[in-house]
């Protein structure tokens, strides 16, 4: 995990159709936290938010995250109320995106091993890199 990161939420649906429900308060990652989705990998369980690392991330580009831009752009809203959000303050999807984002972030996992035909053009864009791609791939193959 990144400096910083912290859980925001715990993934429940199905595993078609996971959805994050938020933590009343970030939680800060540590050994303990990290340990207690075992047998089965963190991002299975939890959803992580981090400091946004602009020009060290793939979705990053022309000053904006790309991801948060085409999650909004793609991605059908799961709710017609803002989600309850304990860093929507600090949260660069919200800076960005505004009240769209925070109706789409429910649905976003870090581990969706079904993703739809929507979130993978949400995730990967029209012409995604090579890097971009093989990240996703590893995502979609990893199994906890």
């Amino acid at each position: 995990m990144w400096p910083g990161s912290v859980a925001i939420g715990v993934i429940g649906g199905t595993a078609t159709a996971p959805l994050m429900a938020p933590l009343s308060e970030p939680v800060p990652v540590t050994d303990e936290l990290l340990a207690l989705a075992s047998p089965v990998t963190p991002t299975e369980v939890f959803r992580f938010a981090a400091p946004c690392r602009c020009n060290a991330c793939i979705h990053f580009g022309d000053a904006k995250c790309g991801l948060a831009e085409r999650l909004t752009r793609t991605l059908e809203p799961v709710t017609d109320e803002l989600p309850s959000c304990s860093i929507r303050p600090r949260c660069r999807w919200w800076q960005q995106e505004g009240e769209a984002a925070c109706r789409r972030c429910p649905q976003v996992v870090t581990d969706n091993f079904n993703p739809s035909a929507e979130m993978l053009a949400a995730v990967c864009g029209e012409n995604p890199s090579s890097e971009l791609l093989a990240a996703v791939l590893r995502s979609a193959t990893s199994s906890g």
